[in-house]
């Protein structure tokens, strides 16, 4: 994935490109048409404008539209970092709502360069509005292990 981002970068609307694509690889994501604005390992960062699809009935960006970014964020940056003989898959997400989001969101996942290793693995994210105010903040945990031997290796 980080290949391919940064391959993206030196064509016109690059990340525009890369975020459309990969967004319709996981269909959810598209919901709020994201744009991935930095990719590189242990750091992820997601942008999505407040329209009114992702807003809720008091007119600010909905939770579960802010939830969806940091997922995306959280899953972009693991595919970006995690090592090789390893895998990942989401095991829970715990959040506080510190802010009403009224503008535009950036999602932000991160963890540090000694993160990746058997177990679990809690991802900081933290979604910020256009003032830089965190407006949701919490934890994705993942689970992580070995990548199981594939038949070639058993031979």
């Amino acid at each position: 994935m980080l290949s391919t981002y940064e391959r993206m970068l030196n064509y016109p609307f690059g990340r525009q490109l890369f975020s459309w694509f990969t967004a319709r690889k996981a269909p959810y994501f598209k919901t709020i048409s994201p744009l991935v604005t930095q990719l590189r390992p242990n750091y992820c960062e997601v942008l999505f404008k407040k329209r009114n699809i992702v807003q809720n009935h008091i007119g600010t960006v909905h939770v579960i539209a802010i939830c969806n970014g940091l997922e995306m964020a959280m899953g972009f940056m693991c595919e970006a970092s995690i090592p090789k003989h390893l895998r990942w898959i989401p095991k829970g997400m715990e959040l506080t709502y510190p802010a009403k989001a009224d503008s535009d969101i950036r999602c932000v996942a991160e963890v540090t360069d000694d993160a990746w290793k058997p177990g679990n693995l809690p991802i900081r994210v933290t979604a910020y509005d256009t003032n830089d105010n965190i407006v949701v903040c919490g934890t994705i945990t993942v689970w992580v292990s070995e990548n199981r031997p594939s038949s070639k290796d058993k031979s």
